[in-house]
């Protein structure tokens, strides 16, 4: 028998649906190479993922066709039920009411302005929270809880747009931590023409002005540091030719002592003044 399979974890699910939005199906092997999905995918095999991709599709099928309100069969055998207009005559007929396509326009719509609202809190609040390492889902929630109200179990929806926004390199998440990738200035300004707030703007500026003033301040901090090191070395180059002249006498003092001994030695007379 061979090894059994491993269940199919959250991010590859999330990595497949995304190949597939990117790819289309059918693309197994393009999907599976794509270094945006490979990280999640690389043990998968093209037939993991066409039949993984087949199960998840009878799923939202399935899921769907619970929802279809079955018709009623008419019986053979026995008489037919009387319907609740004969049995009640008196009673007002029940009005039907008959969901039009553009109730689902409505539904749509709406879902899509949710996500995008939900994407823009997510940017915000990473803008808003300077963290150097970003921030992490609970902390990204928080802040989203007290703009907005959020469904339930929306830590989870948050989670799986949290990996989605990585996938599409807006985001890039670092141990449990999520922040802007460094095109983060070009989605902004793409984001800004969608509609997002002036402040935002306002926010970025002063980042970059702040940032610049940093640069400057460490700017200095390395000048003086360096003058202060060139000073220090200019003396120390004093005393060594201190020291070289103070040797220099030393050996001439040494080379006078040792010709007086050498007379002395040899019994002559050495006058010193």
């Amino acid at each position: 028998m061979g090894n059994p399979k491993q269940k199919w974890t959250a991010d590859e699910e999330e990595a497949l649906r995304a190949g597939v939005a990117k790819h289309g199906p059918g693309k197994w092997k393009l999907i599976q190479k794509d270094p945006d999905f490979n990280r999640y995918l690389h043990s998968r095999s093209n037939i993991d993922l066409k039949d993984k991709w087949r199960n998840m599709s009878a799923a939202v099928q399935g899921s769907r066709d619970k929802l279809r309100t079955p018709k009623p069969k008419p019986t053979q055998d026995g008489p037919a039920t009387p319907s609740v207009a004969t049995q009640n005559p008196t009673a007002a007929p029940v009005p039907v009411v008959h969901e039009s396509p553009a109730d689902h326009v409505k539904d749509d719509s709406a879902k899509d302005t949710n996500g995008s609202r939900y994407n823009e809190l997510i940017f915000e609040a990473l803008s808003a929270v300077k963290e150097q390492n970003g921030l992490d889902i609970g902390s990204i929630l928080s802040y989203i809880e007290q703009k907005i109200e959020v469904p339930q179990n929306f830590r989870k929806q948050l989670g799986a747009r949290l990996r989605r926004l990585v996938h599409q390199e807006k985001l890039e998440k670092v141990d449990s931590y999520y922040r802007p990738k460094n095109n983060s200035m070009e989605l902004n300004a793409s984001n800004r023409k969608d509609g997002w707030p002036r402040q935002h703007l306002a926010t970025a500026c002063s980042r970059v002005g702040e940032s610049l003033e940093e640069a400057a301040k460490t700017a200095a901090y390395k000048v003086a540091e360096a003058e202060n090191k060139a000073f220090t070395a200019a003396e120390a180059v004093k005393d060594a030719e201190k020291l070289a002249k103070m040797v220099e006498e030393t050996d001439s003092i040494l080379q006078l002592a040792k010709e007086i001994f050498d007379r002395c030695t040899h019994g002559e007379l050495v006058l010193v003044a």
